[in-house]
């Protein structure tokens, strides 16, 4: 014991001089006006060490060993600033630092989505576009997700008024589940079909501090289904955020929105903030028609046996959603918070699918979440739900009327059960939990991040739609992933980042996924290299899907056809991409310029649906026991299976030249194409018709497309104006085409426009328009603001994607408070 009480004495004798001599940094960030800059990051150059500015622009960083430091002083919107500081025993004021507004905003963006570590977007190794609390705050629009349109590199598409979504770097579909949609780090995506969130978002467009979307595979430190790219939506911290903003907006299509946002600080160690949102509508005038085999009242076919076209059934243009956040923010200590959230959205509108259009009935998302971040540690539980009673196809729901009608039945009784009883009805009352612990720290000359995930995804569709059996019999599919990066910077020019991630899926096993760059930055931008890998993982759907009574059947076991050959179950599928890139500016302050360039190696393609043959077995479990249509189908089936290797590659560039202080013009461009070995027909003919061609590989996406926009953004004043070209495409899902007249059969239907095509219309390619849009805004004081935008201003009619409508005009007009 006495030699213990010594120890502890010689240790104080120690420790108690060094800590005090501690010291610390204080001081103030405002603007050129005086005002302070609420959220400015400070951090300490080297390290991951540092703060952000109170609500008085104030900052503290403290626990400092007495020695020179140099601060890193970065805010959206304004030039970066570096002062070097001497720093001794007690705390050092440097005073108050001024800012000055940077037009172009290149080197004081900060992303944290390419490498999970908060750096300067030019030197991250990903491809990492950035869409501003400016440009958001300044969209007179309540959906963020139209700014999609203006980032290179994405496919954006418009698929009525409020259905927008994106693809990066082809294969897109009509259930495209390649790109992974982040919430504050949580993900967005539906339990049983992978599908992004999309209209069923539970954020406020108020509440929004930024998009992050990276270009490219980036399933090293996210996961699988971060396969083409990612985006990341990040929302305001009421700390830095304080206030209420409410925002009223109305316009064509009998739209209108409400929404507002409440921030506040209680004390040094509570925050809280909630948010809340109403919008209703009317999609644009457009029926999708539905052609079916129908028998005379002799029990014949119709005219020369051919399929008439009806309107879908009980059509409903009009859509809605009631959406909303609430989170409290402690403060365990100086630099580490503890936030608990809840989420939530009830949607109903008109959905586009590869099967023609489903009524989303009141789609009720709700996310719980746990999150605690310091500067060493990250911690986070979540669970997500997925709820809806009466959400429908009407495709299937049409054809069982109008079947129902031929065999008799009332309108009354054809539209009623009748109507479901094809497998029509979809429900869903799925859960998912989820949770993460991450830890970085700085070890000599490296900085290291390593974590782990875990999955529990817990689907059900009491039958409607998937191989469970009721409402208690969930399909149960766990997943662990671990991921690690060593990051090391050589100099102040160069940094290597290497990353991994092992991912053990209940299902398709376990994968291994590496991702390496090298970002070499000078003084007025940065190249990088960057080779990663990605998969994109099979979905609940892929693997338990029980669709139209057992047609279509999910592949998670495979299956014995009757000739005795079996069908493989599937697996991952596959993308290398090997990427060059320069972000920088050409003329100091001037002209900035994104670009880069890629090659993709893509390989064990996820097919669509298709025929494989009459099955006797799935799995071990005779197909009689599985498919509920057995005696109408007698086991035929169609399901998900892997093939091909495909090569893509393609290249992006921006350019964005300052006029003025308050103008600047921003140029697009994106190119795409691919390459596929023809005379290997054992891996790449999927159609087996004995030629490889592109309804083998469905890469669905536009060779060309560009932009141009104009934006203006002064004390008072604020405007844009934005032209999108998108070149003429063929396109094809699931039974939905649309493509030009040529001498190709897809799935034995002849490609012909402007005609019928199986059990749908081909309207022709998508792409081959220009699309103009106009905003623009005045703030009237530090209160109100009023905000118009006319999209699609002079009302060019097309098509962005299949079983959607026409795009029209739309026009609107904003005010918003702000206390």
């Amino acid at each position: 014991m006495k030699k213990l009480v010594i120890i502890a004495f010689i240790t104080l004798q120690a420790v108690l001089p060094a800590l005090a001599q501690q010291g610390g940094i204080t001081g103030k960030i405002t603007d050129v006006t005086g005002d302070p800059l609420v959220g400015a990051s400070i951090i300490i150059e080297g390290t991951t060490t540092g703060a952000t500015t109170d609500v008085d622009g104030s900052f503290t960083i403290s626990n400092l060993s007495p020695q020179t430091y140099t601060l890193q002083i970065s805010y959206i919107g304004y030039e970066n600033y570096e002062q070097q500081v001497e720093v001794g025993s007690g705390m050092t004021d440097i005073g108050k630092i001024t800012l000055s507004q940077s037009l172009l905003m290149l080197n004081n963006q900060i992303v944290i989505s390419g490498t999970r570590r908060a750096e300067k977007i030019t030197e991250s190794p990903a491809t990492v576009e950035l869409i501003t609390s400016k440009q958001i705050e300044e969209l007179p629009s309540f959906n963020p997700g139209e700014l999609l349109a203006r980032v290179k590199g994405v496919d954006f598409i418009r698929s009525g008024v409020v259905g927008t979504g994106v693809n990066i770097r082809g294969f897109n579909s009509n259930f495209n589940a390649k790109n992974l949609q982040l919430n504050d780090g949580r993900y967005a995506t539906l339990v049983a079909t992978g599908l992004p969130f999309g209209p069923l978002t539970t954020q406020v467009k108020e509440d929004v501090e930024r998009v992050e979307v990276i270009l490219g595979p980036n399933a090293a430190l996210y996961g699988p289904n971060a396969h083409n790219g990612l985006v990341h939506t990040i929302t305001k911290d009421p700390r830095t955020s304080e206030g209420t903003t409410i925002a009223l907006g109305a316009g064509n299509q009998s739209m209108f929105t409400s929404r507002a946002r409440h921030a506040q600080v209680i004390n040094d160690k509570f925050a809280f903030k909630i948010t809340g949102e109403y919008t209703r509508g009317e999609e644009f005038d457009f029926v999708d028609s539905v052609y079916i085999d129908r028998l005379d009242a002799n029990g014949n076919p119709g005219p020369d046996g051919v399929k008439e076209g009806y309107e879908e059934l009980e059509l409903d243009n009009d859509f809605s959603f009631l959406r909303g956040e609430a989170a409290l923010y402690y403060s365990v200590k100086e630099d580490a918070d503890l936030i608990l959230s809840y989420s939530g959205s009830n949607s109903t509108y008109l959905a586009p699918t590869n099967v023609g259009r489903n009524q989303i009935i009141d789609w009720k998302i709700n996310q719980f979440h746990l999150r605690y971040t310091s500067p060493r540690w990250f911690a986070q539980a979540y669970m997500s739900t997925s709820k809806t009673q009466d959400t429908y196809s009407i495709d299937d729901r049409t054809k069982a009327y109008y079947s129902g009608l031929d065999a008799g039945l009332s309108d009354a009784e054809a539209r009623g059960e009748h109507s479901y009883s094809t497998g029509a009805l979809f429900i869903d009352d799925s859960q998912r939990y989820n949770a993460e612990l991450q830890y970085n720290n700085t070890f000599g000359e490296f900085e290291i991040v390593a974590g782990s995930q875990w999955q529990r995804d817990l689907a059900n569709s009491e039958g409607t739609y998937l191989l469970d059996q009721n409402e208690d019999d969930y399909i149960q599919v766990d997943q662990i992933g671990f991921y690690g990066q060593v990051e090391k910077k050589f100099g102040g020019t160069l940094k290597t980042v290497v990353a991994f991630r092992g991912d053990n899926h209940e299902i398709y096993g376990f994968n291994f996924i590496p991702k390496a760059g090298i970002v070499r930055t000078g003084t007025l931008g940065s190249w990088r290299l960057t080779y990663g890998q990605g998969i994109a993982a099979p979905t609940i759907l892929n693997m338990y899907g029980d669709l139209f009574s057992g047609l279509i059947l999910g592949n998670a076991e495979g299956f014995t056809l009757a000739d005795g050959t079996t069908v493989e179950k599937q697996k991952v599928e596959k993308i290398q991409t090997f990427e060059l890139g320069y972000k920088g500016q050409l003329a100091p302050k001037k002209l900035f310029i994104d670009v880069n360039a890629y090659y993709n190696i893509s390989e064990d393609f996820l097919s669509p649906v298709t025929v494989v043959g009459v099955a006797t077995e799935r799995g071990g479990m005779p197909i009689s026991q599985v498919q509920s249509g057995y005696g109408v189908y007698g086991g035929l089936v169609a399901t998900y299976v892997n093939f091909g290797k495909v090569n893509t590659y393609g290249a992006d560039l921006g350019l964005t030249y300052a006029i003025t202080d308050q103008l600047s013009a921003t140029v697009n461009y994106s190119y795409f194409d691919y390459s596929v070995d023809k005379d290997d027909l054992a891996a790449n003919d999927f159609n087996k018709d004995g030629e490889v061609n592109k309804l083998d590989v469905l890469v669905n996406t536009p060779k060309n497309k560009a932009s141009i926009g104009f934006n203006y953004s002064s004390e008072k004043w604020f405007g844009t104006l934005f032209t999108r070209w998108v070149q003429e495409y063929d396109y094809f899902s699931s039974f939905q085409i649309a493509a030009k007249t040529q001498d190709l059969v897809y799935r034995g239907v002849p490609i012909k426009e402007n005609a019928r095509s199986a059990d749908t219309w081909n309207y022709g390619p998508l792409g081959g328009f220009v699309n103009v849009d106009l905003g623009l805004g005045y703030r009237i004081n530090k209160v109100f603001t009023v905000s118009g935008q006319v999209t699609n201003l002079f009302d060019a009619e097309f098509r962005e994607f299949t079983a959607s409508p026409f795009i029209g005009r739309l026009y609107s007009l904003e005010v918003k408070a702000s206390f």
